[in-house]
């Protein structure tokens, strides 16, 4: 008998698959990149195109290398949790899985060079995200914030698809490098553009989407660690950097990013310092730190495409480091808030050493990565004017105070809990990414040159990026130092603007785009509510609530499509009287249908109407259809026959006596005539275009060999309904896996 899996091996799989996938990527751009790409759906202009460029390989690695040290990570943090929830741990596999699916989600977002593709891969980020999110399944809040993530970011995922194609109608390709060689300035350009960065900026976390990543922090620390510090957030703004050859051309589009930007450092900065929760203040910082990610698309050019790419280098890093730090706390103390814990740098000097690191690279401090990530931020900054210089300076101000806040928080001052010792594996992938982060303070050689590549990929021309230690007082000096001091001052000042941030804090409560988002809710559902019951009242109510909407479509499409010569009268001949005497015979069978009570005559007008229509056929010259119709609506008339003789004649005499409700029956007659007499138009409209030379049946006919047929009608049996039978069985042999499931849980009631 084959043994359950207990997950024990989902966590090293897991590790092993990261490990692996860095090392081939680390290869691969060391080796110049690579290409791959094939034909997708060629009669749709889609193909699979993957590409390993600068900016393919900065996120790839950020996916597999982050990823590594979270699973790490989350081995020694999701058993531990499972068993005091009361779980099983085959849901390590689950939990394991979905991070492995994300991750390869993530590379796969990165190399996609077709914007169809980005947007498939966006969308699995997404679903991934909202499993990761709704972990504790159990928990009514992990629900509601897996739900609101996966609306705002999968329904912004529709302008990136709107983008897509805008783009596609008026250029003929979803091929990003073909658009960024084809692509003119214009109102269609700012158009798409300003769609697509919606859907990034949304991803990333940026004023007015924000709401959503503070409530996401309810999933496990190493979901928060990975997805809301260096993959999911981080996909918004490469979403920004691959369409950035687009986006640069329309000013219009870099002046709504800088401003958005600008406004999320603004937002995030100042919710941070005034939050008391460990995973709130590092969710606020995150979008306070990817604002400047934006804000730096914002400038435009090579430096500032160069500068956020090293942004997102050493803000992952460090961020992700973070976020387990806050986990690892709560592990060891029980405390989830800055007041509820304090003083653990005695009892936890390596998680206070390593996080200390960690907080040194995002305030930029000497001998860290996030240094030169500051002073390029800065550089670019000086050359778009003082205004913008003055407030970089101030926004680094702010992110010195509350990671200055959150750190000496933990670690300083008397001890509020005694912490318990650590497992090694919640404590080292901090320390590795500490070493990381100082590594590359020193060694900035290999950081520069992948944030040197990703920036040349996103402007399609040189970027270099050139760091390196300068003893003096030029610009980018005076400006950290500026910026450690207003942060210093931030810190000291901490208790008298308190009482300013809790308003700040709670205006936005009240508000903010977050009450917005649940009142909208609220309107769905009650518009759905009424819809529903509207709808289900009889079979009438029904067949409106389906013919009404696709009215009004047709009625859009039909004012909205050029009519000039659309509608053309033909010369009606001698042989055409028969076929016209037979169409109105079927109109006026049809009309007739509606006028009678008894349900026999009812279904023998009825099959008038399609014995009609198979007439119609044969004049046609379709005699296998005509037959076809005449076998289908006899067989169908003696059904009718035969229910009707099983009901009980009492219940079919009561029926057919119920009285007419004059109002439904104008409201019937309105619809009918809306929908009918669209449909009509629609008919007569494309009845009037002229027949073409070769049509394609031809084509059909040509290709049949190719099927590996000998005629139209095998291949349309064989293949295309054979294929759409086999997608039937799939989908109901899911459906019968799901019930066996529930059944076997005990989970149906």
């Amino acid at each position: 008998m084959l043994r359950r899996p207990t997950g024990s091996l989902a966590a090293p799989v897991s590790i092993a698959l990261a490990l692996a996938g860095f090392a081939l990527t680390w290869l691969l751009w060391a080796g110049g990149g690579g290409t791959v790409e094939t034909a997708w759906a060629p009669s749709l202009d889609l193909n699979l195109s993957f590409q390993l460029d600068g900016l393919a390989a900065l996120y790839a690695l950020l996916a597999t290398g982050i990823g590594a040290a979270v699973f790490t990570y989350a081995s020694a943090y999701i058993p531990p949790r499972l068993a005091e929830q009361g779980r099983s741990r085959t849901e390590e596999i689950r939990f394991f899985g979905l991070l492995v699916l994300f991750m390869g989600s993530m590379v796969g977002l990165a190399t996609a060079q077709d914007l169809i593709l980005l947007f498939v891969f966006w969308d699995l980020t997404a679903v991934a995200s909202y499993f990761l999110i709704s972990h504790d399944r159990d928990s009514a809040e992990a629900r509601i914030s897996a739900i609101m993530a996966l609306l705002v970011t999968g329904v912004t995922a529709m302008l990136l698809l709107i983008g897509s194609l805008v783009l596609y109608a008026e250029y003929g390709t979803f091929s990003i490098p073909l658009l960024a060689e084809q692509v003119q300035s214009g109102s269609t350009l700012t158009l798409a553009g300003a769609l697509i960065a919606l859907a990034g900026l949304a991803k990333c976390a940026q004023v007015p989407f924000q709401f959503w990543l503070p409530r996401a922090m309810v999933a496990p620390t190493p979901v928060s660690a990975y997805l809301h510090s260096a993959a999911m957030v981080a996909a918004g703004v490469l979403l920004i950097g691959r369409a950035y050859p687009l986006l640069e051309r329309s000013q219009l589009v870099l002046d709504m990013m800088l401003v958005i930007g600008g406004v999320s450092i603004l937002v995030g900065s100042l919710l941070a310092l005034g939050r008391d929760h460990l995973k709130l203040l590092l969710a606020y910082s995150t979008i306070s730190q990817y604002g400047y990610v934006v804000f730096l698309y914002g400038l435009g050019g090579p430096i500032a495409a160069s500068a956020a790419a090293f942004y997102v280098i050493a803000h992952a890093i460090a961020k992700s480091a973070l976020f387990m730090t806050a986990g690892a706390v709560t592990r060891a103390t029980g405390g989830k808030l800055l007041s509820e814990v304090g003083g653990l740098a005695r009892q936890m000097p390596a998680l206070a050493i390593a996080s200390g690191l960690c907080v040194a690279s995002i305030v930029a401090l000497p001998v860290t990565l996030g240094f030169f990530a500051d002073e390029l931020f800065f550089k670019a900054a000086v050359e778009r004017g003082t205004v913008v210089a003055v407030f970089a300076v101030f926004a680094a101000g702010l992110t010195f105070a509350y990671l200055g806040r959150f750190w000496l928080g933990i670690f300083t001052g008397p001890l509020q809990r005694p912490a318990e010792a650590l497992a090694t594996r919640l404590w080292a992938p901090i320390a590795a990414l500490a070493a990381v982060a100082v590594l590359g303070g020193i060694l900035s050689g290999p950081f520069s040159g992948l944030a040197s590549d990703a920036g040349a990929a996103s402007v399609l021309g040189p970027a270099e990026v050139s760091v390196a230690y300068h003893l003096d007082l030029r610009a980018e000096n005076l400006m950290a130092v500026s910026a450690w001091a207003i942060g210093a001052t931030l810190i000291a000042c901490a208790g008298l603007l308190a009482p300013a941030l809790n308003r700040f804090a709670a205006l936005g409560d009240r508000f903010g785009t977050e009450r917005i988002y649940f009142a909208m809710l609220v309107l769905l559902n009650g518009a759905s509510d009424r819809i529903h019951d509207f709808e289900v009242r009889d079979l009438r109510t029904r067949i409106a609530a389906v013919l009404v909407p696709a009215g009004l479509l047709l009625a859009a499409g039909v004012i909205a499509t050029p009519t000039e010569g659309a509608y053309v009268v033909g010369e009606i001949r001698q042989r055409d009287i028969g076929l016209i005497l037979v169409l109105v015979l079927t109109a006026v069978a049809a009309l007739a249908a509606t006028f009678p009570r008894r349900h026999l005559t009812m279904v023998l007008v009825l099959a008038t109407v399609g014995y009609a229509m198979a007439a119609t056929y044969a004049f046609f010259g379709a005699p296998d259809v005509a037959l076809v119709a005449v076998l289908v609506e006899t067989t169908f008339a003696l059904l009718f026959i035969g229910v009707f003789s099983l009901l009980p004649a009492g219940v079919l005499r009561r029926e057919s006596l119920l009285p007419i409700i004059r109002r439904r029956q104008r409201r019937d007659l309105l619809v009918g005539l809306i929908s009918g007499g669209l449909a009509f138009a629609v008919a007569w409209g494309i009845l009037s275009r002229p027949t073409p030379d070769r049509g394609v049946a031809a084509e059909y006919i040509e290709r049949a060999p190719d099927a590996h047929a000998a005629d139209v009608v095998t291949v349309i049996l064989a293949d295309f309904r054979a294929l759409d039978t086999l997608g039937e069985i799939t989908v109901v042999a899911i459906a019968f896996a799901g019930v066996a499931t529930l059944l076997r849980r005990g989970r149906i009631w």
